[in-house]
């Protein structure tokens, strides 16, 4: 394929007025406490940074703040946390405890993003390589910076940022390596298999990728590529550190998240309601803002039969993934952060074959106007996404952290949501109930933003260290109340 190239000058200006767009509008309110959209999630992960910070850096025993059955359905006293390889979490904690006094919220905030810049990179080169036209990169990498749902998702304390940059890094090497006349001498081969075998420590969703994989390779070299001895190894150094992770973290059950539910534990695979929540409500209104679909439709009608090529492989194993993680898919819109690439994709080659067919003015304006109209309506859905709508943790979790010694566990009630947890900096339990066979398994103190009939009832039994107007802490030993 001939790729129309500019100047070393202008491709440096574009990609550059890119990321710092996109680097921009990421630092939307970048300060704020792990307490907006999905902060239960957030502050799971920020959590085992933090553990590291305090305990020290061991990647194959990481740890964080709930000791609770919740997640697992068995009591977790060393507060093992068994999920995605703890790569990031383990270099955020070298940064903070070589430079102390930097925040933990706001590096990990700003890891993230400069994981998605990272990502807004790859996703150009990618594009490039596989449809020749740097305009299509280009309008790729400006939706992939502006689409509302991708800004507030590029700056959360997640795996997924780190998800997009290491897949989006091995396709678009993969891409490079398949230009060489040998995969094996060529390092951006090795760089893409190990980038993908870090994708998949992270979230083994990235599997759902295998068919914009094999299009990728297909259009590169026909059937003689599938022939390459080499691509056994490939497969092995994606896949095998996963394998491994999966073997070794069996050792510590209490600390592995329950998720058979994921796949479809309600039954709504295929049922209205799935159609619904994910093709209407997650798709057309909150990412593409209504009038993004009819953006992304000139890809699907004017594109070249290589570009279509991509396009439906890609959708095909997303839509595989949406089907068989049916449950997790509809209770959760961040599962389908890994789709915003593929949507970034899609729209920019939309939008520019719309450019190209429609000369008249008044058609080119509609676009802008369509485009304009996607971010507004889309913004409108996401907006309150960064909302912090529980600042009374954050003065309660202050008063616990001066208040308590720093090795207390601390039952902060919030109905087995740890957000409120993690703002105390201490380990214990996000849910109340059962207070006596949480003091015997280590409980030292109660803290509480809601004065209900429990938190009244432990105020006449213990010891009452600290009550104002938006919480109360309770010293969980004999004691008179004051």
């Amino acid at each position: 394929m001939k790729i129309k190239r500019l100047g070393w000058q202008a491709k440096l200006f574009s990609l550059g007025f890119l990321l710092i767009i996109a680097g921009l509008v990421r630092l939307y309110r970048i300060g704020n406490p792990l307490l907006d959209w999905h902060a239960f999630r957030q502050a799971d992960t920020a959590s085992v940074t933090r553990e590291y910070v305090k305990n020290g850096v061991d990647l194959l025993r990481p740890t964080y703040h709930d000791h609770s059955n919740i997640q697992s359905g068995q009591d977790n006293p060393e507060g093992y946390r068994m999920v995605e390889f703890p790569l990031v979490n383990g270099l955020l904690a070298s940064i903070l405890r070589t430079f102390p006094a930097l925040g933990l919220t706001l590096i990990s905030r700003l890891a993230s993003v400069a994981a998605s810049l990272g990502t807004l990179v790859f996703l150009y080169r990618f594009t490039i390589n596989v449809t020749g036209e740097q305009k299509i990169a280009w309008l790729a990498g400006l939706f992939y910076a502006l689409l509302p749902y991708s800004i507030y998702y590029s700056r959360v304390v997640l795996p997924e940022p780190f998800l997009l940059l290491f897949s989006m890094g091995s396709l678009y090497w993969l891409t490079e390596a398949l230009q060489q006349k040998k995969l094996i001498t060529s390092w951006q081969w090795w760089a893409s298999a190990v980038s993908l075998g870090l994708a998949f420590l992270l979230k083994p969703f990235v599997s759902f990728l295998a068919p914009l994989f094999l299009a990728v390779i297909w259009q590169a070299r026909k059937k003689h590529s599938f022939l390459n001895p080499w691509w056994l190894l490939y497969g092995l150094l994606a896949i095998g550190p996963l394998w491994w992770w999966r073997a070794w973290i069996e050792q510590f059950p209490s600390g592995i998240p329950a998720s058979d539910w994921l796949f479809n534990s309600n039954g709504i695979r295929f049922r209205p309601a799935w159609f619904r929540w994910l093709f209407f409500e997650r798709f057309t209104k909150l990412i593409l803002g209504f009038t993004g679909v009819l953006l992304a439709a000139p890809a699907l009608i004017w594109s070249r039969n290589k570009t279509k090529q991509i396009i439906w492989s890609w959708s095909l194993g997303l839509l595989a993934y949406l089907s068989i993680i049916a449950t997790g898919n509809v209770q959760h819109d961040y599962y389908q952060v890994i789709f915003v690439p593929l949507i970034s994709f899609v729209l920019g080659a939309g939008f520019w074959h719309a450019w190209q067919k429609y000369q008249q003015p008044v058609m080119k304006v509609g676009l802008a106007i369509l485009a304009a109209l996607m971010l507004v309506l889309s913004w409108r859905q996401i907006a309150g996404y960064f909302n912090v709508n529980h600042w009374e943790y954050v003065e309660a979790g202050q008063a616990v952290d001066r208040l308590t010694p720093t090795d207390a566990k601390i039952i902060a009630p919030a109905f087995g949501d740890t957000m409120f947890l993690f703002q105390t900096n201490r380990t214990g339990w996000p849910i109340g109930f059962e207070i006596a066979d949480k003091i015997s398994k280590g409980a030292d103190y109660y803290v509480t933003t809601s004065y209900d009939d429990e938190a009244r009832e432990l105020e006449e039994q213990y010891q009452v260290i600290e009550k104002t107007d938006l919480y109360l802490l309770i010293k969980l030993e004999e004691g008179s109340a004051e």
